[in-house]
């Protein structure tokens, strides 16, 4: 007879790794980013409280909306840690990562425009073209798109990568 375990059961590791979905590698690099945290049994195993489950659910949602881990530290660094969050806490991440997702919206529909003009003219009308650069005078500014990272500056530096040119 199977024995069923009650709510307020702590979980393996490999218990919740597996009611997630992700590798037991992947939950002990949130407990350690302290996203999530465990208690310790008397044999210095890893137990989880069951609200661990909702808090790795909403770090998978997030990865998929491309939201960074600095982000959700920041959300559940506003949620009670010792509780699963509530519909309540929910709408309030909800609505702050609508917002987010609504400004890289407008970004990517910017790139879209920009890349589309500029593919577009086939490089026949230099004159209009936005990425005209003679004599490479933007190199002064840096490597990368300087004139795209320029549109889409915010509070966060650009991250560029590669060989000068």
């Amino acid at each position: 007879m199977l024995e069923r375990k009650t709510p307020t059961d702590l979980l393996s590791v490999g218990e919740v790794a597996e009611r997630v979905g992700i590798a037991t590698s992947a939950v002990r690099f949130y407990e350690q980013e302290g996203l999530i945290a465990s208690i310790r049994t008397a044999g210095n195993q890893r137990r989880y409280p069951r609200h661990v489950l909702r808090r790795l659910s909403i770090i998978n949602y997030a990865k998929r909306l491309g939201i960074p881990l600095t982000e959700v530290a920041e959300v559940f660094a506003q949620l009670p840690p010792d509780r699963m969050p509530s519909k309540r806490d929910w709408k309030r991440i909800s609505q702050r990562w609508t917002a987010l997702l609504d400004e890289r919206r407008r970004r990517l529909d910017a790139l879209q425009a920009e890349l589309a003009a500029c593919i577009g003219c086939g490089c026949l009308s230099l004159n209009d073209c936005n990425a005209l650069n003679p004599g490479d005078v933007l190199a002064g500014q840096g490597v990368g798109a300087v004139r795209l990272d320029e549109d889409f500056s915010d509070s966060r530096p650009p991250t560029r990568r590669g060989p000068v040119q």
